[in-house]
């Protein structure tokens, strides 16, 4: 026997999300009770009091991200929006590669992935190198105590992806505001489509300069691949640079920030890293699973009826398919409150997603954190916190968890 939305509780009484993590090393504790005793259940969006599914176990998470009778397209009924976002606002809306289902999906994804293959990246690592030097330099020039995420973990993915899309680094202030705002749950709806609509103008003189002065940049290749392929208009490609933008340095300027601070807390696992850095790509692989700071963005609403985990979702409802819950399912993942960085399962992490929309910048990530750890942990071994871990200011306000500031020294 198989429940369903019709036996689901009123929306007054379900739980609201997003959940708050308590810590900053852990899933919230809401998700542990939830996949040991309702795995698939009803709660309801803190935004707009809408009813949505929440999925929790690992085995569901994937199942859901690979199924084609759910859609990613944001302007279906039931998808569960974690914005303001007005239905006047909400029809205008053009898709980006992350909204979209196939045929168009397929046709765009297949256009950008030799960009972000591994021998590309590779190809990528030497200027990532030169990059991370430079700003560890002007760290140890400026001395301590610094923050980190102004001083390396920000600007060093905002470079990479500017020069990879052929954005003018001169303008990172300015387009690091909009993306933080357009990341902010508790924006109003002026103010989040305000955010957009600045980034995209901005972005559509860069295309529009782009389609008529080409260059050696991802967007110029993209414009000449689309005059052959015709798989994307202008809008199109505005969008496309957007996601690329705000994706590219958001997640990993997080990611160093908070990987910088488990390593810190983990003083005997950071001493391993220190003496044998050939451990740190499987430890990366771990601290991608420990925090999965794109928690909800994984966000779906089923198109046919689909059973999952003895729970029927009817066409039409929304579902959170919450990797960080996947990643800390005991069932992979033993123990999983604890960051170890041996831990042999710790690939099989959804940190990155599932399915035709896994992140297509997975492998850049993975080069740009590894380059920054190592680097970070060889030029500055006695780098220690500045400050009290009680006393961090973390993001759980926004779409992707981080920590606003991260003082060190050394």
């Amino acid at each position: 026997m198989t429940q369903s939305a019709d036996t689901a509780p009123e929306t007054s009484a379900l739980p609201q999300f997003p959940m708050r993590r308590t810590c900053p090393f852990s899933e919230p504790a809401e998700y542990a009770e939830l996949r040991e005793n309702e795995p698939v259940s009803r709660a309801q969006l803190k935004v707009n009091g809408k009813p949505t599914w929440l999925v929790t176990k690992h085995e569901h998470v994937r199942q859901v991200l690979g199924d084609a009778r759910v859609s990613s397209n944001l302007k279906l009924p039931g998808y569960p929006h974690q914005f303001h976002i007005p239905e006047e606002m909400l029809a205008q809306v053009r898709l980006m590669l992350l909204s979209m289902d196939p045929p168009d999906h397929t046709a765009q994804r297949r256009m950008l992935i030799p960009e972000f293959t591994a021998r590309r990246v590779r190809e990528m690592r030497p200027r990532i190198q030169e990059i991370v030097d430079e700003h560890i330099d002007a760290m140890l020039a400026s001395g301590g105590p610094v923050d980190l995420v102004t001083a390396l973990a920000l600007p060093v993915p905002s470079l990479v992806i500017c020069e990879l899309l052929g954005v003018p680094y001169e303008d990172h202030a300015q387009f690091e505001e909009w993306s933080a705002a357009m990341m902010n749950h508790e924006l109003s709806p002026e103010e989040y489509g305000a955010a957009v609509q600045a980034l995209d103008m901005y972005l559509d003189k860069l295309v529009t300069l782009k389609e008529n002065e080409p260059g050696d940049d991802l967007i110029s290749r993209f414009l000449e691949k689309n005059r052959t392929e015709q798989v994307a208009d202008h809008v199109d490609v505005v969008t496309m640079a957007r996601l690329m933008l705000v994706g590219g340095h958001e997640t990993t300027a997080n990611m160093i920030a908070l990987g910088v601070l488990a390593l810190l807390e983990h003083p005997d696992q950071l001493a391993e890293l220190q003496a044998d850095p050939s451990l740190l790509p499987h430890a990366i692989e771990e601290l991608l699973r420990v925090f999965s700071i794109s928690d909800s963005g994984t966000a779906r609403v089923a198109v046919e009826d689909i059973e999952v985990g003895g729970v029927t979702i009817r066409a039409g409802e929304g579902i959170l398919a919450l990797n960080n819950a996947a990643d800390h399912d005991e069932s992979v993942f033993p123990d999983p409150g604890t960051l170890d960085i041996h831990r042999k399962e710790a690939r099989s992490h959804l940190a990155f997603g599932y399915g035709i929309h896994q992140c297509i910048g997975a492998n850049l990530a993975r080069v740009e954190l590894e380059v920054v750890y190592g680097t970070l942990l060889r030029r500055i071994p006695g780098l220690r916190l500045a400050a009290e871990r009680d006393r961090l200011r973390f993001k759980d306000d926004a779409m992707v968890y981080g920590v606003y500031e991260l003082p060190v020294t050394w």
